[in-house]
């Protein structure tokens, strides 16, 4: 039997998240900033996940931390603020997606560091670990969008199957069975430019 997605399946909000959402709406501008600076990278990420681009994909997070700001009062705390903002940015950038596919191509030759690599003292080290991010990178660029964000939502953030399910607004198999396409795709990229 299948399981769907609930707001039981789906971390809710945590008390402290509630009480920096009630900072945030009652205008602290110390909130807004933490609810940024705790979001922005994630946020970031998923949005180039989609687009491919990186200007559009701050100009897609700037856009919806306007959205998100502006119906903060409709956050119920159902699931955690990160997925509920999550939600928001990939609805803009689906958004602009459609519309850019309306109008016109856009070239995708700007490249976005999505895994950050700590940083090392052996120069040598470091140089691999920029090549295999470029590597993974292309290979993550390369997916079809349905792949491509579930890959990044479940293997860059760390999203739980349940999480991914409800960010996308798909069952949790179709995740699984995403997931499963995506790293197929991934290997097979990553095999063919070694």
């Amino acid at each position: 039997m299948r399981k769907p997605v609930t707001s039981a399946t789906v971390m809710p909000a945590a008390s402290g998240e509630m009480q920096l959402v009630g900072r945030a709406l009652a205008r602290e501008v110390g909130a807004f900033r933490t609810i940024i600076k705790m979001h922005n990278q994630r946020l970031y990420r998923i949005a180039r996940s989609v687009v491919r681009n990186d200007s559009e994909a701050e100009d897609i997070v700037q856009e919806a931390y306007v959205r998100a700001f502006a119906q903060l009062g409709d956050f119920r705390g159902e699931s955690s603020l990160a997925t509920w903002l999550s939600r928001i940015v990939i609805n803009e950038a689906l958004g602009r997606l459609r519309k850019r596919r309306r109008t016109v191509t856009m070239p995708q030759s700007l490249q976005a560091e999505i895994i950050k690599f700590p940083l090392s003292d052996d120069p040598e080290r470091t140089m691999a670990q920029r090549q295999i991010l470029e590597l993974v990178e292309r290979a993550t660029d390369r997916l079809p969008d349905v792949y491509r964000t579930v890959f990044v939502a479940r293997v860059i953030e760390g999203l739980s199957i349940d999480e991914t399910a409800a960010l996308l607004d798909v069952r949790p198999e179709t995740v699984k069975t995403r997931l499963h396409r995506a790293r197929a795709l991934v290997r097979k990229a990553l095999a063919d430019q070694t």
